[in-house]
């Protein structure tokens, strides 16, 4: 475990109040294990002369671990900010590029048009056509707010902002487009946008259609402003606490999720190592976290842009306490938490040495109860002390299961939160990337060429429309296949040159009839995801649009139909969002829990994922998290419902509902968790006729002995593996002190002698030493549990006993008003059964009753 001094635990502690509190808890029970100790030293110095260097080295283990639990607490809770600032930051830079991504294939298309490069070149001169083609394109490609033809001089020659009044350009742009056999990106202040403080800009040089010549710049204005408010809104902070920011390579502000807070222009501090670290901006202490461009298919993005989310530090751990626990099933909580070490390590270490320290206090107190039975006088003192070491080791456990609780409160919350926003991250970009298919479809159905070769064919037209779409195929990599067909349904020309269009069957009737009923070129048509041909039978989205005859549009002479690869494109998707945990799976599905898309390659395409039924009704956009058993595993499953993308399933017409989710496994279900029943004893106020026991679990039954015929009981730890060669219950041999000379005794597990079964041995496992006359032996139990004085009217004769046979249980202690039976073990009888003497009578098995939860 790290110590404090490894971790700034001061720098974080006062942003945390609830660890703060809880540290403060801890210190006085430190005090309170001091004061202990001194009155013991001081009241009873003889008698607990045995406890005292126990109880030194166990308050010790308890000061060092209050250390270790706040430090873990503190780093926790750290750890659990930082992960959600990253996936936020990557998020801002991951969908800014995918998106720019397609804005690089859409200017290298758009550059080539033959109508567009014909009027650049001068052999077309209707200006009025050109604009409406344009304005055309853009109706369908929302994401550019204009559109410029410039000529080699950077003159105007058209563009589709009626209200700008530039005539010639003198921006470098437009040299190096003119330069470049490639895109050209740009953005700053630009005379071309003369308005702007920054404009975003794609740019290329056109060709003469017939020389080749370079003959202008095609520009395409990206709506940068209006597509970061569209991110920052669908997934900033609801509570408005961490700001997302989009950074450039000097790391100034280019969008800020709150301009008033964190100003456009702004050189902010970053973090790009993730590790926790204060920042100073604007005279205020942030967490933030810097992420740089992945790429996507190739394309790095803009030089040096980077996502940042900054919070100040005062808010970063301001939420609410979350009650992830208090809604589970109980069996469900605990089964989840015994998978510690998997999801938690830290906190699996801190239970797993909370419980030897606990376990260490009981067995002190056990001791020590165990060796004041039925004395008075001076043994009196020392109960007290025992009683006072009993009762703070309660508080201590108390105090420790709380810290624990709060922080697996604190991961699953965390859990839970990452899982919605990942899902919500993984299906926005879903909606983004798919209205980028309803675009290119409906674009390339107005192609000039395509549309004259169909309305009016020609013997080289198939081979020339074939040449077209592998053109297109290749900028727009995303695609397995494109296709055209004519009126009825046969597949004229397709971009799979080695296939070749007599590979493919014709078009279904029922999407043909869908295509020749579109009414308008802003209409368009996607088959269901299916099975398809093109894509060697695998399942995909084929997106239909209808080309029409140039001289009429209301003729339409046949289709485009574009083939999605949506095997190889989903799986991308699914896998950039969640990424996080190797025990992380994402999905999409349908409103039905058929899977689109699985990154876990045992789910096939078609089969159900089992999923809760509210998930399967979600409000498009709307999200939700829960903690369930997935395929026999705990789980956090994460889902959102597609919510789509600026005119894209949500005015268009079109609906397609698709789910993603995420699925984080912690481990197998344990079968059995359950909450143990409540074996507390009530203390008995008149007892006439005392007698003193000392109590005892085995296999999850309640046992004891009388007080006077044990000797101490030891960690199991100290036992070494032997056999005595005379059957499964002797299981080794025990060390023990006698008159300062070392001895050895046999040790028998419980379970085996009262069920026939072998105890797993745990940190709680003990070793019970019994005695008989000169005679000792250990008994392995599963765990200590108190020494009770009752009366003798408590004592009852078990019954179904033949008491004059050998029985290891002869007497049942009725506690708690007999709510609660204890079974007394037979000591003469233990001993003459493990050494082999008499065979035992048949054992009445008696568990507790299960009540309420402990």
């Amino acid at each position: 475990m790290n110590d404090e001094n490894s971790f700034p635990v001061d720098s974080w502690l006062p942003h945390m109040r609830d660890v703060g509190k809880c540290e403060r808890s801890l210190s006085e029970l430190d005090l309170r294990w001091r004061m202990i100790e001194s009155s013991a030293q001081m009241n009873c110095p003889l008698e607990a002369r045995s406890i005292l260097p126990i109880m030194a080295a166990t308050r010790g283990r308890f000061s060092q671990l209050e250390g270790e639990l706040v430090v873990n607490l503190v780093r926790e809770k750290m750890r659990n900010a930082m992960a959600a600032l990253t996936t936020k930051a990557q998020y801002v830079i991951d969908i800014v590029v995918r998106n720019l991504y397609e804005r690089t294939a859409d200017v290298g298309f758009l550059a080539t048009d033959g109508d567009l490069c014909g009027f650049v070149a001068g052999s077309q001169t209707d200006a009025a056509a050109i604009r409406q083609r344009l304005r055309a394109y853009r109706e369908k490609y929302t994401v550019y707010d204009d559109i410029i033809l410039l000529d080699t001089e950077g003159r105007v020659l058209l563009r589709i902002d009626d209200s700008a009044t530039l005539d010639c350009s003198r921006d470098a742009l437009v040299r190096q487009s003119l330069a470049s056999q490639h895109f050209v990106e740009t953005f700053r202040a630009t005379d071309l946008l003369p308005n702007r403080r920054a404009g975003l800009i794609y740019s290329r040089r056109m060709l003469h259609p017939q020389t080749g010549a370079v003959i202008g710049v095609l520009c395409l204005s990206f709506a940068f402003e209006e597509e970061m408010g569209r991110i920052f809104a669908t997934h900033g902070d609801p509570q408005q606490h961490a700001k997302m920011l989009l950074l450039d390579g000097d790391n100034r502000v280019i969008a800020s999720a709150d301009p008033l807070w964190i100003p456009l222009g702004a050189q902010v501090p970053v973090n790009r190592s993730g590790q926790p670290a204060l920042v100073m901006f604007a005279g205020r202490q942030y967490l933030a976290r810097t992420v740089p461009s992945a790429g996507y298919q190739g394309y790095p993005g803009p030089t040096g842009w980077q996502g940042q989310v900054m919070i100040p530090v005062e808010l970063a751990f301001s939420a609410a306490p979350a009650s992830v626990l208090a809604n589970l099933d109980a069996a469900v909580a605990d089964g989840l938490l015994s998978h510690a070490r998997t999801f938690c390590p830290p906190l699996f270490a801190i239970m797993k040495e909370a419980e030897a320290t606990a376990e260490t206090i009981r067995r002190v107190v056990w001791n020590g109860q165990v060796a004041t039975a039925g004395q008075g006088g001076d043994g009196t003192r020392l109960k007290s002390i025992l009683e006072q070491i009993s009762d703070t080791g309660t508080r201590s456990n108390t105090l420790f299961a709380q810290a624990i609780g709060g922080l697996f409160e604190t991961v699953l919350a965390s859990r839970l939160s990452d899982s919605g926003f990942v899902a919500h991250l993984l299906v926005d970009l879903l909606d983004r990337n798919l209205y980028e298919r309803a675009n290119d479809c409906r674009w390339w159905a107005l192609s000039p060429e395509l549309r004259s070769l169909m309305a009016r064919p020609e013997p080289t037209g198939a081979a020339r429309m074939a040449h077209i779409l592998r053109a297109i195929n290749d900028l727009y990599t995303v695609y397995a296949c494109l296709f055209v067909y004519d009126r009825n349904g046969c597949i004229i020309a397709t971009s799979r040159e080695a296939a070749g269009a007599a590979g493919y069957p014709a078009v279904t009737d029922e999407t043909l009839q869908r295509v020749l009923a579109l009414g308008s070129g802003q209409a368009y048509y996607v088959t269901p995801f299916a099975p398809s041909a093109m894509v060697d039978g695998q399942s995909t989205y084929v997106y239909h649009a209808a080309i029409r005859d140039p001289a009429n549009d209301a003729s339409i002479v046949g289709g485009i139909g574009i083939v999605f690869d949506a095997s190889a494109e989903f799986l991308a998707m699914l896998r950039s969002g969640s990424a996080a945990g190797q025990n992380v799976q994402a999905y999409f599905v349908d409103r039905s829990g058929a899977i689109l898309a699985s990154t876990d390659a045992s789910c096939k395409i078609g089969s159900r994922l089992e999923m809760a039924p509210s998930m399967h009704k979600l409000a498009a956009g709307s999200s939700a998290s829960q903690v369930c058993i997935q395929n026999g595993q705990y789980a956090i499953m994460g889902c959102t419902a597609s919510h789509g993308y600026r005119e894209f399933k949500v005015s268009d017409g079109y609906r397609d509902d698709i789910l993603a989710v995420v699925v984080e496994s912690f481990g197998p279900v344990r079968e059995g968790v359950v909450r143990a029943p409540s074996t507390e004893l009530g203390r008995q106020i008149d007892v006439r006729n005392p007698h003193d026991f000392a109590t005892f679990f085995v296999d999850g039954a309640l046992f004891a002995l009388p007080a006077d015929a044990v000797c101490e009981a030891l960690p199991a730890a100290h036992m070494s593996r032997a056999s005595l060669g005379a059957g499964a219950a002797c299981v080794g041999v025990l060390p023990l002190e006698s008159g300062g000379a070392q001895t050895m005794t046999w040790v028998f597990d419980a379970a085996v002698l009262l069920a026939g079964e072998k105890t797993a041995l745990d940190a709680a496992s003990q070793i019970i030493v019994i005695r008989q006359g000169d005679r000792r032996l250990g008994l392995l139990v599963n765990k200590l549990h108190a020494v009770v004085c009752v009366d003798a009217a408590d004592l009852v004769a078990t019954p179904l006993i033949d008491h004059s046979a050998a029985s290891l249980v002869r007497q049942v202690i009725k506690a708690n008003a007999g709510e609660l039976l204890i079974q007394v073990l037979d000591t003469p009888c233990l001993f003459e059964q493990v050494m082999g003497r008499t065979e035992p009578a048949p054992l009445l098995r008696i568990v507790p009753p299960v009540q309420s939860a402990a």
